[in-house]
């Protein structure tokens, strides 16, 4: 290892519950190395931490023929049956064997020692096993405890990856030319040294998560901007489904709160949606499961609502459906945060508004996590495996991160030792900008894509608004990839190509689909 290589017969970039997953199953062989970076300053941070509902599982009164009914239905008849399948079987065994069995991730339980079993939208069944309201940091915490553990596993922070290394691109040998796409790690930027770094890996995970970030309104964290969707593309990779971007319908409006997510569960325990006079108004849009809609059907309500009538936002009332100490114990942190903000929700309706949430397309994947890329994989929700088709069901991107992370590392497992590419034929980085980035152009021009996706290829789309979105992101695409040749790299930089690659696909395939379907809406 040199200071600017770094070798390991595994390299996963992301750090969430796909990535640690992945990473923890691999790392059993103790004679691999697996290296695991991540752009954020802890390995907890990503977009697991801030998943609120819950896990599916296996409830009481429960199968895998009915959660695979469940996930056809919501996918809006594009979600892939043997996908579905795989994790209806796959998963409720991971939850309990690895999650509960082996990591100890402490689910509420019913007085007798039960696991409490919730019920969410568009679920069938109670199936939905959650941490109070904060069930994505319980299970982000265990499995990152148990990978500091092992020491076969490096854990890099503070690390933005660049680019993918890919062959024939980066190969100094040009009769690569001849041979498939081939992945042999990532350039990578230690944030604190400015140094690129070349990471070269037998095999590449990518678990870099979504896109929200490329929306104004958001429930994602920071991290959240499409980096591993944008390397892949610009390496070659397969996209597929990126026009269906799931809008979450209840995000706190409060001044302060931006982003604040107010959990799925909060139906699911009853919570009515009403308009600002105090009108129940879920019934005329969905009939037949009312305040239990899927997401996008809600979503849509809400936006019809608001825009209909002025409204600056809905209700959401919990306070006269469960007793104050429930609504305490239940959802604590939703309780805190809006008692922080002024609100009591066990005496008050909460204020919610849609916004950009879980991003239900991505990287093509086969069952085994492959791309289309030899040697490249990807998990969570940065891969499409098809179980999330046109709109996800309420709490199975964490169980598809467990069930495709552990997975790919079956598949990588299987495969035996992997050959590393000899870093002779991998050119370092050759840093081509010399003035620093101006912080105020990486704002104004990322704020610009933000608008751009959120007013034109939001919620209720048509062909005029795509049609301006995409004159409107491919002109500042080229201003992005000038800004990007001329400076130094950091973070902000890199995050600000990677979004706006990403934007750029989301709007495209809006664009060439006239069907609405599940959380692509068209009008006109």
């Amino acid at each position: 290892m040199t200071e600017e290589l770094v070798e390991s017969d595994v390299l996963i970039i992301g750090c969430g519950i796909a990535g640690a997953t992945a990473a923890l199953q691999l790392a059993r062989d103790r004679q691999r190395q697996v290296v695991v970076v991540t752009r954020a300053g802890k390995p907890e941070e990503s977009n697991t931490r801030y998943a609120q509902g819950g896990v599916v599982a296996r409830g009481e009164d429960d199968s895998a023929d009915l959660l695979v009914e469940d996930i056809l239905a919501a996918g809006a008849g594009l979600s892939l049956p043997s996908a579905a399948r795989i994790l209806a079987e796959e998963g409720p065994r991971l939850v309990e064997e690895l999650l509960i069995g082996e990591l100890g991730v402490p689910f509420d339980r019913h007085p007798d020692g039960r696991l409490a079993y919730g019920l969410e939208g568009a679920h069938s069944r109670p199936r939905i096993l959650h941490v109070g309201d904060a069930t994505g940091q319980a299970i982000i915490r265990a499995l990152t405890a148990a990978l500091r553990e092992r020491p076969n596993i490096r854990l890099v922070t503070g690390a933005t990856a660049v680019d993918l290394i890919t062959f024939p691109h980066h190969a100094r040998n040009s009769l690569t030319v001849y041979e498939p796409i081939t992945c042999h790690g990532a350039y990578v930027l230690d944030q604190s040294s400015g140094t690129v770094r070349r990471y070269l890996a037998g095999a590449t995970i990518l678990a870099t998560g979504g896109l929200g970030r490329i929306y104004r309104h958001t429930t994602n964290p920071e991290g959240a901007r499409g980096d591993g969707l944008a390397m892949a593309y610009r390496a070659g990779a397969r996209v597929i489904n990126a026009e269906y971007v799931q809008f979450h319908p209840t995000v706190l409006a409060l001044p302060g709160a931006e982003g604040f997510l107010i959990s799925e569960a909060v139906r699911g325990e009853g919570g009515r949606l009403l308009t600002p006079d105090g009108r129940p108004f879920m019934a005329r849009y969905a009939p037949e499961w009312g305040d239990l809609a899927p997401r996008d059907v809600v979503a849509r309500a809400i936006h019809h609502e608001m825009v209909a009538n002025g409204y600056p936002y809905v209700l959401l009332d919990i306070a006269s459906v469960l007793p104050a100490p429930r609504i305490r114990e239940r959802f604590p942190t939703i309780y805190e945060r809006c008692r922080s903000l002024g609100l009591d929700i066990t005496v008050q309706p909460i204020p919610v508004v849609p916004a950009a949430h879980y991003f239900c397309g991505g990287l093509w994947t086969d069952e085994w996590s492959r791309t289309t890329i030899r040697n490249l994989y990807a998990v969570g929700e940065v891969a499409c495996t098809g179980v999330h088709g046109a709109n996800r069901l309420a709490s199975t991107s964490l169980l598809e991160g467990l069930v495709w992370g552990d997975r790919a590392a079956r598949e990588i497992a299987a495969r035996g030792p992997l050959p590393l590419v000899s870093p002779d034929d991998v050119p370092p980085w050759e840093e081509t900008g010399v003035e620093g980035a101006d912080p105020a152009l990486i704002w104004r021009d990322l704020r610009a894509i933000q608008y751009t996706m959120w007013h034109y290829v939001g919620l209720v789309r048509s062909e005029r608004r795509l049609a301006r979105a995409l004159r409107d992101l491919r002109h500042l695409k080229e201003e992005i990839d000038d800004f990007y040749r001329a400076s130094r790299l950091n973070d902000a930089l890199v995050g600000l190509r990677h979004a706006v690659q990403a934007a750029l696909l989301v709007a495209e395939a809006a664009y060439h689909n006239r069907q609405s379907r599940g959380c692509h809406y068209r009008e006109g």
